[in-house]
């Protein structure tokens, strides 16, 4: 499974939908028709799914590049 890299993160240009980039273990950048990118982590707890909101790209963690986990 390949990571995203920041390159590939700062070149995801909006589409008509949201699409999501993976990047692994249900991390993924979320990246809007507006053109806003949100980190987002799909996960299981006590057998349901769940959507954590880490944040706005850019934002997070004062870095642009995937946070690590």
């Amino acid at each position: 499974m390949d990571k995203l890299t920041a390159m590939q993160v700062k070149q995801a240009k909006p589409d008509n939908k949201t699409y999501r980039l993976y990047d692994g273990l249900g991390l993924y950048l979320e990246v809007r028709p507006n053109g806003s990118k949100y980190w987002r982590m799909k996960f299981r707890f006590a057998g349901k799914e769940k959507l954590l909101a880490i944040g706005v790209y850019a934002i997070v963690f004062g870095m642009s590049s995937p946070p690590v986990f």
